[in-house]
């Protein structure tokens, strides 16, 4: 198993039930719909190439803080560097453990891991036929390449 698998199931692992459910029911409620749409299938599919990920979103919250931690030590007051020792702390304990304080905020609204984006991207693809050796026939209703779909990645 890859490190980043490893990170990914981690971060799933480390997230409320509740917020599992939720990415998961989004996810299959977007492959319904396209499903019945196949003709915005590529336009979702580029969405998905732009969707920032837990990992990105969490990088960049952390050097932003950082960044302004610093900025306010030298421009303010020299206690402001308690942010970046508290960021740079949250961050060595999401590497060790796939958990910091801010991941539950942002499961919670959504934000999923590179694994779960590429479930919901790969699902379209299947349904859109990019994978015909998997969904068996090209001209079966959307619902039945949709069913296709979900038994050939979950």
């Amino acid at each position: 198993m890859s490190e980043t698998h490893t990170m990914q199931n981690r971060v799933a692992a480390q997230s409320s039930d509740e917020a599992n459910r939720h990415i998961r029911h989004e996810t299959d409620e977007n492959v319904k719909f396209y499903s019945q749409h196949p003709e915005l299938i590529p336009g979702r599919l580029k969405e998905l190439e732009e969707e920032w990920d837990i990992e990105r979103t969490l990088e960049t919250n952390a050097s932003t803080l950082t960044l302004v931690g610093i900025l306010l030590s030298v421009f303010v007051d020299r206690r402001f560097l308690i942010l970046p020792a508290l960021v740079a702390g949250f961050l060595l304990q999401h590497g060790l453990q796939g958990w910091c304080p801010p991941l539950p905020f942002f499961r919670e609204r959504g934000i999923r891991t590179k694994e779960e984006i590429l479930r919901e991207r790969n699902l379209l693809k299947a349904i859109q036929g990019d994978y015909d050796d998997i969904c068996t026939h090209a001209d079966a209703p959307p619902a039945e390449r949709v069913n296709q779909a979900f038994r050939a990645f979950d």
